[in-house]
């Protein structure tokens, strides 16, 4: 089995700008969307930008993948096959893809990701894409490093990647049809209603409420920063921060608090990391500082508990510590944790409703909020907006420099510069002068060695200079500078001219698929993707969601997370109550969705609504 030697932090990017700075703090690879079909309706890039950052990323060897990945109408298949042509030759390194029926439409010779999107949940499925020619699959976040390591070993050298930050969907991803069915915006298309982040009323079979105007369907945040090693050994190789939408700070803090602890990971493994450079950090990450929604680890090492945030679907933040005593316009905190002017906190009431305000002012153990309301004794506070440590980022000017040494000798007709960078990338400057002997011997070595080993504002740091001169040169400062200026520039075009991508043309052929009937749960909603599963052996296929107004089942939604296991209500756990008859119901303020459990296989589906 072929096995990656390197392991890969990927990190969103929103545009290339915020490509530029995952790849400034530490992100071996960024995945970035294109003009259209990228999944996040919002985050759509030119080719112009998507090449500034490919150009950009590589001079780190840095790699950039370009997700392509909502599903596909026929008549969009053509622009998306031209628009993976032009990042294919903008220098892109993989498209990450949802839709089978690019695989029948005419790709560029580049390495396909199968997204999270299409599935892949079981070893079945993904053995399946493997042998039609996926190079990786990204992991459906619900599985178990017990499952990971099953993949892992029943599969032939196929790249795993797994989400180990960010926003969590709640239902299996590419299996979620709630947004199309209510709202008629497909999340399968990118544009998804983000309706698990509403208030829900929960009800059982007699009407009575088990929880009211509750964030049910909301989950906490990914957080698998603990977890990184575990991983590594079950076999994933490239870890993913998820957020494309997310702005700068969150890029700084997040992706330097991953690469720490990935580059921890690595020295106590044969791995190495996946690109070039590294950055000096003037600030301690941290992922407590960043929005979240609380953290969980998910199902990564079984089922936990209290994996949703049912209170708010906004930011809680860092957990402070709770109200030890209240005034007129202050309370004060039993917490080693220091607030200050402008931070904002989050806290609930002793009725269980959320509140969020700012701090005016501290003084002494006095925090003067800007609003007193739903503050009482014992409320358990937390910060959401950590004021000091956005005020560090945005003046965080931490840059990522390759290591390089400089040579320098004299030649018949002046000086011979050359700079071998970490990668053992070489290059030569020749600069033609007249050689004039020092007077001062000593004074002038130790002149050109301060000089060569100045990197200014380039993306080197020079960590060894060498003089193999036949005897001491006076050479004006200027010169010098000039001179090292010149050999950098070379050796930039040197290391972007070296980078090399690695192709792998689409082989089409008849592998069997696993099934022989797809429902639209398949969803195939282009005659290309029909083509292409009809090739694998499928005899008869339901239109997906979005085609069919009569699916054959109602089910719209599969997760992974259950209300009976969240509310203690399990029937596999001992202390479960099991006072609330079934089946219960979801109630927004227009639908209610009936709820089935298969407790057999640990999973909950939401049904059409009523």
């Amino acid at each position: 089995m072929n096995k990656p030697n390197a392991l890969e932090l990927l990190a969103p990017a929103k545009n290339a700008e915020t490509g530029i700075i995952a790849i400034n703090y530490g992100a071996d690879a960024v995945y970035i969307g294109a003009e259209q079909f990228g999944a996040r309706y919002k985050a759509g890039n030119s080719i112009e930008e998507i090449e500034r950052l490919i150009k950009y990323a590589h001079l780190y060897k840095a790699k950039v993948y370009i997700t392509l990945n909502t599903l596909l109408f026929d008549d969009e298949i053509e622009q998306a096959i031209e628009i993976a042509h032009k990042v294919y030759e903008a220098g892109a390194d993989a498209l990450i893809i949802q839709d089978m029926g690019l695989l029948e439409a005419g790709l560029p010779p580049l390495p396909l990701f199968a997204s999270t999107q299409t599935h892949n949940y079981s070893l079945e499925r993904i053995q399946f894409l493997e042998a039609v020619g996926f190079s990786r699959i990204i992991l459906a976040r619900e599985l178990t490093l017990d499952e990971i390591e099953h993949i892992h070993n029943n599969t032939h050298g196929v790249e795993l990647e797994f989400f180990v930050h960010g926003a969590l969907c709640t239902a299996l991803s590419g299996q979620c049809y709630l947004s199309s069915a209510t709202s008629n915006r497909s999340g399968n298309r990118g544009d998804c209603a983000q309706l698990c982040r509403l208030s829900y009323n929960l009800i059982d079979a007699n009407g009575n409420p088990i929880k009211t105007n509750k964030h049910l369907l909301s989950l906490k945040d990914l957080n698998l920063s603990e977890q990184l090693g575990k991983l590594v050994a079950a076999g994933i190789t490239s870890f993913k921060i998820e957020g494309r939408l997310k702005d700068t700070d969150y890029i700084q803090n997040i992706v330097s608090h991953y690469r720490k602890r990935l580059d921890e990971v690595i020295e106590n493994t044969t791995y190495s990391k996946a690109s070039s450079g590294s950055t000096q950090l003037q600030f301690t990450p941290n992922p407590q500082f960043s929005f979240s929604r609380g953290f969980t680890s998910h199902f990564v090492e079984g089922r936990q508990p209290s994996q949703s945030s049912m209170h708010t679907p906004k930011s809680i933040g860092e957990p402070l510590g709770k109200v030890k005593s209240t005034g007129g316009h202050y309370f004060t905190l039993e917490s080693s944790h220091q607030l200050h002017n402008g931070d904002g906190i989050t806290f609930l009431d002793i009725d269980g409703l959320f509140w969020g305000t700012s701090i005016n002012k501290v003084e002494d153990d006095c925090i003067f909020p800007n609003s007193m309301q739903g503050i009482s004794k014992g409320c358990l506070v937390s910060r959401n907006y950590h004021k000091e440590f956005q005020h560090t980022l945005s003046k965080d000017n931490s840059q990522r420099l390759i290591s390089v040494s400089i040579e320098m000798q004299d030649t018949e007709n002046g000086f011979m510069l050359k700079a071998i960078d970490e990668d053992g990338i070489e290059s030569l400057f020749e600069h033609q002068a007249e050689k004039v002997a020092a007077q001062q011997a000593e004074k002038a070595m130790a002149t050109i060695e301060n000089q060569l080993s100045k990197s200014g504002n380039t993306n080197y740091r020079v960590t060894e200079v060498k003089l193999h001169l036949s005897s001491a040169f006076f050479i004006q400062v200027s010169a010098l500078n000039e001179m090292r200026r010149q050999l950098l520039i070379i050796h930039q075009n040197t290391r972007l001219a070296a980078y090399q991508r690695k192709l792998k043309p689409l082989q089409p052929n008849d592998v069997p698929y696993p099934e022989t009937k797809l429902s639209f749960r398949a969803n195939v909603i282009n005659h290309h993707a029909d083509a292409f599963y009809k090739r694998h052996g499928i005899l008869s296929i339901e239109r997906g969601f979005e085609l069919n107004d009569a699916p054959e089942s109602d089910i719209i939604f599969t997760s992974r997370y259950c209300l009976k296991f969240e509310l203690g209500e399990c029937p596999k756990q001992d202390s479960a109550s099991k006072q609330y008859p079934e089946p219960w119901k979801l109630l927004d303020n227009k639908h209610e969705y009936p709820i089935s459990f298969d407790c057999a296989k640990c999973i909950m589906h939401l049904h059409q609504p009523e």
